[in-house]
């Protein structure tokens, strides 16, 4: 926004994806804006190694979630990207993975264009991306699945949640969020009529070093989450695209699991 010498100074509101957690996966431009930043409010999911790059000097605020347990609501972090950008002050928002994949960026967005602070927006490689990639898993294949889908396995009013159709032959499902769910996802899917033995793969801490894939049946999901002690950030991979083994992965998973 264009300022006369009688206004004051408005910033910019930078939302930037950081990917699923390497460093080496940012964007040009991310890396640009995250050591020059005097000002990053990041969440949770980012890795050290990315908030490592910032410049000596910058403040960094965490505005970590957690299910049920949250640093600062929605809410607070929109007013703080407001505040902030309408004090001069160039903000970059870091997101794990991309800001508009359910990451609530839409949402921060609406609320610095409504209190006419600009808005950039950097794409990040998306977890569901990452993940797969990390773990060799091809979401699409010719032989396999045309169709991909994502969706948040923790949200408000899963149980009347209409997944109908969204996994089953030659489809992909994508779960994020779901470790909590893991019994009611297992569970809604079967009742939608997905077979009991239809594979799923948990990655979790993709394209990190304590990178893990797991394997199993959709009746076995609740099993393998709470069985190998799984925690954030993991993705649920659903569909016969779970079930390609490549030697390597499986190799790095079984180390990483004893």
């Amino acid at each position: 926004m264009a300022s006369t010498p009688s206004e004051p100074r408005v910033g910019t509101v930078h939302l930037v994806g950081a990917g699923p957690g390497d460093p080496d996966l940012l964007t040009l431009r991310a890396a640009r804006l995250l050591m020059s930043a005097g000002l990053i409010v990041h969440d949770g999911l980012v890795s050290p190694e990315i908030l490592a790059m910032t410049r000596g000097g910058a403040r960094l605020v965490s505005v970590a979630k957690a299910r049920s347990n949250h640093t600062m609501k929605q809410e607070d972090i929109n007013a703080l990207l407001v505040r902030e950008a309408l004090a001069g002050q160039d903000v970059v928002r870091l997101k794990g993975g991309d800001p508009f994949i359910f990451g609530r960026g839409g949402e921060e967005a609406e609320a610095c264009r409504a209190a006419g602070v600009p808005v950039q927006v950097v794409p990040g490689i998306t977890s569901a991306l990452g993940a797969s990639a990390a773990a060799q898993i091809p979401l699409t294949h010719r032989t396999s699945a045309s169709i991909v889908s994502f969706v948040a396995g923790q949200c408000k009013g899963l149980s009347e949640q209409n997944w109908a159709g969204l996994a089953g032959k030659d489809r992909t499902l994508v779960i994020f969020m779901g470790l909590a769910t893991a019994a009611q996802i297992a569970e809604k899917l079967m009742a939608d009529g997905l077979a009991p033995e239809t594979p799923v793969a948990v990655i979790e801490n993709a394209t990190r070093s304590a990178m893990r894939v797991l394997r199993g049946p959709l009746a076995g999901l609740p099993d393998l989450v709470q069985g190998h002690r799984v925690r954030s950030p993991a993705l649920i991979v659903i569909g016969d695209v779970a079930a390609e083994q490549d030697t390597t992965v499986r190799a790095i998973a079984l180390e990483a699991a004893q």
